[in-house]
């Protein structure tokens, strides 16, 4: 069972869900203020431009996580990495990194693209670990 670059682009998913947590904080704070921000969220937050445009590319890059880490362990477990895998890896982050300022900044069609291609990648892997 090896996974290197699979891996390693998995804990780096996980650094830039934080990284993520950060760039939207900010700027909900500084929308809604910390009262709404640090209540007991009884309602949706409210957040709307670049705020809330970053608070949606957060819940996306959860999903997009979730099928990337399912990939990445599939892979791995399976010993089906391969330099196919490790370069899906690779693409998968840089697509999910480009998604974040495409969405803040609303940069159509960027975002799709952006969403796309970091899709197709895991989905590449998944196929690769079953065949």
């Amino acid at each position: 069972m090896t996974g290197g670059s699979e891996i390693t682009v998995l804990a780096l998913g996980g650094l830039l869900v934080v990284a993520q947590y950060v760039l939207m904080a900010v700027p909900a704070n500084l929308q809604l203020g910390p009262a709404v921000t640090t209540g007991p969220r009884d309602t949706p937050l409210a957040l709307t431009g670049v705020a809330g445009r970053l608070h949606r590319a957060l819940g996306n890059m959860h999903e997009a996580l979730l099928l990337y880490a399912v990939a990445a362990v599939s892979v791995t477990l399976l010993d089906a990495t391969s330099g196919l895998t490790a370069v899906c890896a690779w693409v998968w982050f840089g697509a999910r990194v480009a998604y974040v300022p495409c969405y803040a900044l609303g940069l159509s069609p960027w975002r799709s693209i952006a969403f796309v291609i970091g899709f197709g990648a895991a989905t590449l892997m998944l196929i690769a670990a079953l065949v």
